[in-house]
């Protein structure tokens, strides 16, 4: 873009010149109290309506704009989209305004920009990040935002204005095909590591999109799927995550999801859009939609979602049609367009920004190994398994994935990397000797099977390969030439789809007979057996957790996946990340396990030859589905920790080398008046340099409301503690902590009792218990009457409480 194409909108916001020059076709704008309303009175009525709309995108069986009625003097539907190949979409420039393009790129693990470009030799990888899954698990905001300040460099330096990022939807159900994309199953932290990334890419003057809002938990018929819940489950869960997100990170945009809430898609909700996000939030930026999301061009307009994305010919013209028919305010368009002003002139490319095409990807590489070791949580090490001794220099790497590392999910949540590190190669940097004969059976195995498979369909999966059988007789052999076998088990999932039960949530025949000849031949050896878990989501493992020695949940690391995770294994990096969801012993004691992912209630036939599978389906052809959330408040550790239901491991849940004694816990006073001091102590009691997560959680009086048996109300991580040091760590409750959402008065409100305090190495693992006592209630801040349900749900109770309103636990 040329300097002239900024100089008409510079002149106005800096208060220049009144009148602009070469301003053909439409009204010359001049300066008032508000120059931003100035220039959206120099736009004529086309411009605007393209203004709301993106320019456009090209994806294989997406809706075809070809019979779209055209509007006059409307762009060529893409001609600003090439400005970064590969990058999601762009906004509408008006040259003649000085109103240049922004640039928006997905996503949540790294810019995903094209790689390489037609006629150009260099090259534009970006860095491969840990999936938000492994973020959430380091439980380290300041880490998180080190990651964010790396991504923001590289959209920065790419000539990206806005990345799509980060997911916040909530692990309500372990087979959701985008939990790698999210963070965990709780709102304090997932809204803390998002506000976390927000303010580490925004540092670096790129915009984010919070996404997506709200309560898109599962892939299946995502944008025709009607989630149906109670106003408190979407007040303490599904909506607290964003707010904290929206009023501490202060991210530029906020992207609306496909699904319905209640009736009403989230992109045409002014429930959702104005009175929560604006009215109660005081969100100041734009709102985009998901990309094709929504149905209605004028009413997602009312509802207050801003920009229409990507793009598409028959949005500008419904929108240009609506106001010149009187059926859409025009007062309406331009505040949107406003909104979108603003963020506009805080981006690089209106700032005239000169990107450079080099951003310093070793550095990042460097933070996302660093981020991926300190995520990996320690489910398993009897016998101080791990770390690997010295001594223990051959290694039997057994399962695909040791030579087939997982990097990350697929769809908009994939990175184009220059390179991924294997576990093997990982191993091996790291001086360890990798079985030869092994490896080479493994190597030539994939390769077959790779070469046999059928090609995989943009952003999906390609068929997951068996693993390759291994005999007892082999097992046995690399038992006497290697000194320790390790097991990768893998996992992938990506946007379109969920995950099933058989085959992903749980092993396959193949890999528990796997794990189980391994440690039978190596434990007859007296060797040792260590399961490496490189997967994006919560999986089955209480049937099989006692044949190993050692699991190390690694995640999807990025990139560095392999040289993170032997960083663990070799003990270069004591473990630290615990578990931000939890792992249940088996699938049906998911409290969402008997409605997920709904059902649907539209039957549409499907068509000869068609593929179940194929992502662009739903867009063609929705079916109309639903989902109610009988579970109410009642998910994760909040269900199993109420209910009695035992979990394989914790939420929190994570081993470290060393161990940690908890000590002084002391609170400010005995009874809460405006705020609640908490201070606990903590000593590294062990042989070696540690970190521990705190976890303070709060069990609430249930007078008029049901409360769970404990919640979530603050964590920190300690420094590195050297053996013998402590760290004292301290906490505020206020009265917006200890509260919870009353539907009937639309309030948050701190009922009068008993409080315990909590603190803990996870939801199971209570260590320090203290009281204070609530005198009289507290109306804490009251809210709009919003998204109500059309019809009474029934939701789950806890023990003791009536039965009439929801099921026992099972």
């Amino acid at each position: 873009m040329k300097k002239r194409a900024y100089a008409a909108l510079t002149i106005l916001f800096l208060g220049g010149f009144p009148v602009l020059s070469g301003c053909r076709g439409g009204k010359t704008p001049r300066l008032g109290r508000d120059p931003v309303a100035d220039v959206v009175a120099a736009m004529t009525l086309e411009e605007k309506a393209w203004f709301v709309t993106g320019t456009g995108m090209e994806f294989p069986g997406m809706p075809d704009d070809a019979e779209a009625v055209a509007v006059a003097g409307a762009p060529v539907v893409g001609e600003t989209r090439n400005l970064v190949p590969g990058a999601a979409g762009t906004t509408y420039e008006i040259p003649r305004l000085g109103i240049p393009a922004m640039v928006m790129a997905d996503g949540p693990a790294g810019v995903r920009i094209s790689p390489t470009r037609e006629g150009d030799p260099a090259t534009y990888y970006c860095t491969a990040f840990p999936v938000a899954t492994l973020l959430a698990s380091t439980w380290d905001p300041d880490l998180v935002r080190r990651v964010g300040e790396a991504m923001g460099e590289e959209a920065l330096e790419y000539g990206v204005d806005i990345l799509l990022a980060p997911g916040m939807n909530l692990h309500r159900n372990p087979l959701c095909g985008r939990n790698f994309e999210y963070y965990s199953e709780d709102p304090l932290v997932t809204g803390t590591i998002a506000a976390a990334m927000v303010g580490g890419v925004q540092s670096r003057g790129v915009g984010t999109a919070v996404k997506h809002f709200a309560a898109n938990n599962a892939e299946t018929n995502r944008n025709a799927l009607d989630t149906v819940a109670g106003r408190r489950a979407l007040r303490e869960l599904y909506l607290e995550g964003f707010r904290i997100a929206v009023q501490d990170g202060k991210p530029w945009t906020v992207m609306s999801s496909y699904n319905l809430i209640n009736g009403v898609h989230a992109s045409e909700n002014h429930d959702l859009l104005t009175k929560v996000l604006r009215d109660d939030w005081g969100f100041g930026g734009f709102v985009m939609t998901d990309w094709f999301g929504g149905v209605d061009a004028v009413a997602q307009m009312r509802a207050g979602n801003d920009l229409l994305m990507p793009g598409k010919a028959d949005q500008a013209a419904a929108v240009a049609g609506a106001v010149r028919q009187k059926r859409l305010e025009e007062s309406v368009l331009d505040r949107n367009i406003e909104r979108i002003l603003k963020v506009l002139l805080e981006s690089p490319r209106f700032k005239g920004y000169r990107y450079s095409n080099r951003p310093d990807l070793k550095a990042h590489a460097a933070v996302a190994r660093q981020a991926a070791a300190e995520g990996m949580v320690l489910l398993e090490n009897r016998r101080s398994t791990l770390p690997l001794p010295s001594r223990s220099k051959t290694v039997a790497a057994f399962g695909n994935t040791s030579y087939a590392i997982i990097t990350g999910g697929t769809g908009s949540g994939d990175v184009n990397e220059s390179y991924s590190v294997s576990l093997t190669r990982g191993l091996e940097g790291a001086g360890f000797r990798i079985e030869p004969h092994l490896g080479d059976a493994y190597e030539a195995y994939l390769l077959r099977e790779r070469e046999r498979r059928p090609a995989a369909k943009p952003f999906s999966l390609p068929d997951p390969i068996a693993e390759m059988g291994v005999s007892p007789a082999l097992a046995a052999r690399m038992a006497g030439s290697s000194d320790a076998a390790l097991i990768t088990i893998g996992r992938n999932s990506g946007e379109g789809g969920d995950r099933k039960v058989e085959a992903d949530f749980n092993l396959t025949p193949g890999e528990k007979e796997l794990i189980r000849r391994v440690a039978e031949a190596f434990h007859a050896r007296g060797k040792r057996v260590i399961v490496v878990l490189n997967i994006g989501g919560v999986i089955e493992t209480a049937s099989w957790r006692h044949l190993p020695d050692a699991i190390l949940l690694a995640w999807q690391g990025g990139q560095e996946t392999g040289n993170s995770i032997a960083d663990v294994l070799g003990g270069r990096v004591n473990p630290s990340g615990r578990l931000a969801s939890t792992f249940p012993v088996k699938y049906e004691d998911v409290p969402s396990a008997d409605n997920f992912p709904g059902e649907v209630v539209e039957k549409t036939p499907s068509r000869p030859g068609e593929d179940p599978g194929d992502m662009a389906g739903p867009f063609r052809r929705p079916r109309a589905s639903r989902v109610e959330y009988g579970e109410g408040i009642y998910v994760g550790y909040r269900y199993y920790g109420t209910f009695g239901v035992e979990p394989a491991y914790a939420f929190g849940h994570g081993l470290s080398y060393t161990t940690f004694e908890y000590g002084g816990l002391a609170l400010g006073a005995p009874e809460f008046s405006e705020s609640m001091k908490v201070s606990v102590r903590v000593r590294n009691a062990g042989g070696v340099p540690g970190r521990e997560v705190v976890q303070l959680y709060l069990s609430a009086p249930a007078r008029r409301l049901d409360k769970p048996a404990l919640e979530l109300r603050g964590f920190a991580k300690t420094r590195l503690l050297e053996p013998g040091e402590s760290e004292t760590l301290e906490f505020e409750l206020t009265p917006r902590t200890i509260a919870s959402f009353d539907p009937a008065r639309s309030s948050w409100v701190a009922e009068e009792g008993t409080y315990t305090v909590k603190i803990g190495a996870s939801a199971h693992d209570i260590r320090l218990v203290a009281g204070f006592e609530l005198g009289r209630e507290i109306v804490v801040r009251r809210e709009s009457d919003a998204l109500a349900p059309r019809v009474p749900i029934e939701e789950r109770r806890p023990p003791g409480r009536s039965t009439a309103a929801g099921p026992r636990p099972r």
